[in-house]
């Protein structure tokens, strides 16, 4: 109980767990661990890192970890905390974002005791009878209890009867796996919840819904997603997983450390000493611990001194991408060399990281949006912090 209740929010109820634990002990039984895979974001970050490496402690702990891909459930699209209806996918693309979800969350979790399932599987075959009947074990005014829907009701906003659905269905999954215990974020809990009920009106024993944090991203203000551009993607390169996590704000030092990584509680109190005493060694051991875990410690070593190189010594990468620019001028505007060369998406884009200083050409930074380059046979060109370009310019 110790190790799963590390880091996590809220058990309903923890007494059930413990009884369900110790029968499992008894029977030499593996609970079964159930989480939902959101095929609609197949890229996966530390964010969703949190409740994926609290599903590898139950793996650890000797327990089964069903992931449910929700094929089916996504053509409806889960309306958690959202104002306004979430766009479905085709089935063709959840099949394809959730294998591409399991190659990745399998960075974390065992492979030994794992199992994949589709929730099309049994969520196709049920008659409009057999979903008016699921539909009659709970109310609208429960369904209006759910703060998104409450406040899309009380403000006007169009709630779909569809969108009534989606925790149905994926209550339904608990019903078919029979699950012990489904996992989540806070966001999730009304959802687990409904799972609890709906198992209980098909004589299940229901299952424990174990409620992780949200991350919050490397802005330190909102939830990390990738939308937002504050995530640290778990199957991105080392040199960008040690980088991105020195840009995090000191106070999250910690809860990173409690949430995306394995260390020691013993350690974790040392940690918190560390954060006050010398945030900055802290953070690095925090960089190069989640490199370590994606990647290796040689990964995390060699990420380290190439930061240091570039950003401590300022020094530029061992190695970097060329772009061979094709122009008969010997000179070009900053923006256009930006564009053409894809370090920025638009001609705004491009005058927006002029303007904030974002950009460097072999080493002095350009900030007239009108500047003219000239074209000598290799450039050097920096976007951002870690962004290097070598541009060659054919003659």
């Amino acid at each position: 109980m110790d190790l799963i209740k590390r880091g996590v929010f809220e058990i309903i109820p923890e007494d059930a767990l413990v009884a369900k634990i110790e029968k499992s002990i008894k029977t030499q039984t593996p609970l079964k661990i159930k989480l939902g895979c959101d095929p609609s974001r197949p890229d996966l970050h530390l964010g969703h890192s949190v409740v994926l490496r609290k599903l590898r402690h139950f793996q650890d702990l000797g327990h089964e970890a069903i992931l449910i891909v929700g094929d089916f459930t996504g053509m409806i699209g889960d309306p958690s905390g959202k104002s306004k209806t979430r766009p479905s996918l085709t089935l063709e693309d959840t099949r394809k974002n959730g294998q591409s979800y399991f190659e990745q969350a399998t960075k974390i979790l065992s492979t030994k005791n794992i199992k994949m399932l589709y929730n099309s599987e049994w969520l196709a075959s049920m008659t409009f009878a057999d979903v008016i009947a699921l539909a009659s074990k709970y109310t609208v005014a429960r369904m209006l209890e759910r703060d998104d829907f409450e406040k899309r009701y009380r403000d006007g906003e169009p709630i779909s009867v569809h969108e009534f659905l989606y925790p149905l269905a994926q209550a339904m999954d608990s019903v078919a796996i029979k699950a012990d215990v489904e996992l989540g974020g806070t966001d999730q809990k009304f959802n687990l919840l409904v799972g609890r009920d709906i198992q209980r009106e098909f004589g299940l024993d229901p299952q424990v819904a174990v409620m992780l944090p949200i991350l919050t991203g490397t802005d330190g203000v909102e939830k990390m997603s990738k939308s937002l551009d504050n995530y640290i993607g778990v199957a991105e390169s080392p040199k960008e997983i040690y980088g991105k996590t020195l840009s995090i704000p000191d106070k999250l030092i910690y809860d990173y450390f409690l949430l995306t990584t394995d260390i020691e509680t013993d350690d974790l109190n040392k940690i918190k000493e560390r954060v006050i005493t010398n945030p900055r060694e802290a953070k690095r051991f925090l960089a190069r611990t989640l490199v370590s875990l994606y990647w290796s410690d040689d990964d995390a070593r060699k990420s380290e001194e190439e930061f240091d190189r570039i950003f401590v010594q300022k020094e530029i990468p061992d190695t970097i991408d060329e772009f061979v620019l094709e122009s008969t001028e010997k000179e070009m505007n900053i923006i256009q060399i930006l564009t053409d060369t894809k370090l920025a998406t638009s001609k705004s884009d491009a005058r927006r990281l002029v303007e904030q200083g974002g950009v460097s050409i072999d080493g002095n930074r350009i900030t007239d949006v009108n500047q003219m380059i000239p074209l000598a046979s290799n450039i050097i060109m920096k976007v951002g912090k870690r962004r290097f370009l070598k541009i060659v310019t054919e003659k």
